[in-house]
């Protein structure tokens, strides 16, 4: 573990120990609102250990608060970690040979680490900007959310705080940055959104809470081809 550290510069270190104490930040708020919002203290504590995916554990914890079915809810995070899955092919050299590291490693995935490794090309320095992001990640992450439950079973009324509009915010935050660059194929995911949006709005006096979201995936149709007919790769 060491020799891990000091295979990084400061500057990556520094950056690293930032990157924790904004997820911090968002796993305390997360934890605070999923007892807020009437569940248990041990949910968000659990599913941060077992699935340690911060966009899929508020798209989950989201559609239950709001009234949705389980399944509905296992379904809107597997959505949005399917992002993971091209990520593991392009940083697979990191995660090492053995079984076991690479499950952790599998695990240890997020947006952050994975930014780290691909920025730069050493294989060492990918390997220890890998393992000491998602390791300090992992920690300040839980032991933020642990802090957050505690803090959440003080708050009585989420919407009085606001915090009934934190979970379609930080959403909202997710996808912005993928749709403020200019070009044909971010003008392509912009429509798949409002389509996707539309939809999901039509169907919400209809339809239990949950299935609304699900049904924005229709947006993707449009993400499938480029106007010219070249195909490019869904979000």
């Amino acid at each position: 573990m060491h020799s891990l550290w000091r295979t990084l510069d400061r500057g990556t270190l520094r950056d690293i120990a930032l990157v924790c104490l904004a997820d911090a930040m968002v796993g305390a708020a997360f934890g605070a609102i999923t007892v807020s919002g009437g569940l248990p203290a041990w949910v968000p504590v659990v599913m941060s250990l077992l699935v340690f995916a911060g966009g899929a554990q508020f798209a989950a914890v989201g559609v239950v608060l709001s009234g949705g079915a389980p399944i509905a809810a296992v379904a809107a995070g597997l959505v949005l970690n399917a992002r993971l899955l091209p990520f593991g092919f392009a940083i697979g050299d990191v995660l090492g040979g053995r079984w076991w590291t690479r499950l952790t490693g599998a695990h240890l995935m997020t947006d952050e680490a994975v930014a780290f490794v691909l920025r730069d090309g050493d294989p060492r320095r990918r390997h220890a900007a890998f393992w000491a992001c998602g390791l300090g990640l992992f920690v300040s992450w839980n032991a933020a959310v642990v802090l957050g439950a505690l803090a959440g079973r003080g708050i009585g009324d989420t919407g009085a705080l606001g915090l009934d509009a934190a979970f379609p915010a930080v959403l909202l935050a997710l996808v912005l940055p993928s749709l403020t660059e200019r070009n044909a194929r971010t003008a392509t995911l912009r429509r798949a959104c409002l389509l996707g949006g539309v939809v999901a709005v039509a169907a919400t006096p209809f339809l239990p809470a949950g299935l609304p979201v699900l049904l924005a995936l229709t947006g993707l149709v449009l993400a499938v081809r480029t106007p010219s007919g070249a195909e490019v790769p869904c979000p």
